[in-house]
């Protein structure tokens, strides 16, 4: 949009409408000094001139940036009475509410704001699916709060000390280039790490200085050839930065497993271009599938592959959970070849992303728990837990998310959700429409300027801190040091009005070796009696 459009622009015409009043009504008030309805009329369009041109310098509210005037009407409907805020936030489809919980913890630490609040629980802690964690009679002392946990197995060179909380996968080109500014900049400063989700390694990724963990999908943005195979030389250049602290392969994201991706030709801009390494003015194509392999065995080759050219860096995949056979294929392979990935990321299918099908959101792949929990199991059966980290991401928000997630088996915890809170995002779901009303995820440079770098970055590390000092209290409330010693015990769920379990009877553990011993599990002998190292596809 040209400059000179803007005032013009239904965003802005609020804005200009009160400017023309207040001319208008100033030069009648002129002509008829007496008159004082027309000096009321011009005192209302002047201030509302003056509250207007406020909006667009002030760097606070991105949302005012980008519709002066009459976005105070959302603020003021948040302000009537807690109740309204449903109208503005949708809720959880696990039944937690983002409105008056979750999203108003997020914006409330990353303004440095208290997030005390009075009478109590809001929960039906009666409810059946209602969760808690145990607290000790002997509380420990509350401990550093830089939790970190040291990523990289025995053929890792450049092990990674990384932050068990940190930036989920988000790429540029699903969002602006500012938020990528602050987002990296705030991991930056705050010392964790930044997934570039698989739309490449950009140049405001790289601007930033803060550590990254390069994710290659399908499309091997980045570290491709022009026919879009995967190309050795480039990734090497790439991932030999020495911000680049992991390599990560896709293989399915929680949002939309097995499906593929299309960035119309429309939106492949010169900086989408070069950052992805595509032809502008093309569709820019996602694929369902890989081309640099087709089976375990393969794939293990590949991270090999992948740990080599990056100087001996952590190597790992990330997936959601489908077909169990398939993984235990992929642990069948690392038996089989002897290669093992440094780390595994588990997303749910919970996940978010800017744009998917219905069906695929709501009933394709594994959540987040049960997967997690399926590879934390499956790699204990098979005697490789203690050479595998594991990640998890899926709508992890608060600290009790990040407790009852490293309960089950996780090593640490991504977020997107949260961080894309942190720098502003409302929630207005219009990322695939690139109208996004505060800058976060759209390539129109307009909007884009509502995001203030400087100002977001800092609540990226606001928030981030103020979640690790409330998991460190939670630690610390449950008699322990770390929170890599939650266990499947310290978590209750209710399942019935007068029925509780613990996390440890929902999710029944492996023994040590299990799956290779030869398992009487029959939950886990069939699914590992039909996979094989050298094909996706399930024996008979």
């Amino acid at each position: 949009m040209s400059p000179l459009m803007l005032p013009f622009s239904p965003r802005f015409i609020t804005l200009t409408l009160a400017a023309l009043a207040a001319v208008a009504f100033g030069i009648a008030w002129a002509e008829e000094p007496r008159f004082s309805l027309l000096g009321i009329l011009f005192g209302i369009a002047a201030v509302l001139t003056i509250i207007g041109i406020h909006d667009l310098i002030q760097t606070r509210h991105a949302v005012l940036r980008n519709y002066p005037i009459a976005a105070h009407l959302r603020f003021i409907f948040e302000a009537i009475r807690p109740e309204m805020r449903q109208y503005f936030f949708e809720d959880d489809k696990d039944g937690m509410p983002f409105s008056r919980d979750r999203r108003a913890v997020v914006y409330q630490r990353a303004k440095m704001v208290l997030d005390m609040r009075p009478f109590g629980t809001k929960h039906d802690v009666y409810a059946s699916g209602f969760e808690w964690m145990s607290h000790s009679i002997a509380p420990r002392p509350v401990a550093d709060d830089h939790f970190r946990i040291t990523v990289g197995g025995p053929d890792c060179t450049k092990p990674y000390s990384a932050s068990v909380f940190n930036i989920s996968a988000m790429s540029f080109g699903a969002l602006s280039a500012n938020a990528i500014r602050a987002l990296n900049n705030g991991a930056r400063l705050g010392g964790f790490a930044h997934d570039t989700g698989e739309g490449g390694y950009s140049p405001y990724h790289r601007e930033g200085g803060g550590d990254i963990i390069w994710e290659i999908g399908s499309g091997y943005f980045g570290a491709r050839n022009p026919d879009g195979t995967f190309s050795p030389e480039k990734f090497a250049a790439a991932a030999a930065n020495e911000q680049v602290k992991m390599v990560e392969l896709k293989l399915s994201q929680g949002a939309k497993p097995g499906h593929g991706g299309v960035l119309p030709a429309p939106k492949v801009s010169p900086e989408i271009s070069l950052t992805r390494g595509v032809p502008q003015g093309e569709d820019c194509i996602s694929p369902s599938h890989h081309t640099a392999f087709s089976t375990p065995v393969e794939m293990m080759q590949f991270i090999a592959e992948m740990r080599r050219l990056s100087g001996g860096k952590p190597a790992g995949f990330k997936l959601c959970i489908g077909h169990e056979w398939e993984f235990l294929a992929i642990c069948k392979a690392m038996l089989e070849t002897g290669i093992y990935p440094d780390f595994i990321v588990v997303d749910g299918k919970e996940g978010g992303t800017g744009a998917a099908p219905m069906e695929f959101v709501d009933h394709v792949g594994k959540p987040m728990r049960q997967g997690l929990f399926f590879v934390h199991n499956a790699l204990v059966g098979i005697g490789a837990r203690h050479r595998i980290k594991i990640g998890a991401a899926g709508k992890i928000i608060t600290a009790f998310d990040i407790v009852r997630t490293m309960a089950l088996g996780a090593d640490w915890c991504n977020s997107a959700r949260g961080f894309m809170f942190a720098v502003g995002c409302i929630q207005s779901q219009s990322c695939h429409t690139d109208r996004c009303p505060t800058g976060v995820a759209t390539q129109d440079p307009t909007r884009q300027r509502a995001l203030v770098v400087t100002d977001k970055m800092q609540r990226v590390v606001n928030f981030h801190h103020a979640t690790l000092r409330e998991l460190a209290e939670l630690t610390a409330a449950a008699g322990l040091d770390h929170p890599a010693e939650f266990k499947a015990i310290h978590i209750s769920r209710r399942i019935s009005p007068n029925e509780v379990v613990t996390y440890a009877d929902v999710y029944p553990a492996l023994a040590e070796g299990e799956l290779v011993a030869g398992t009487g599990n029959l939950r886990w002998r069939q699914p590992w009696d039909m996979a094989q190292a050298h094909s996706f596809r399930a024996v008979g």
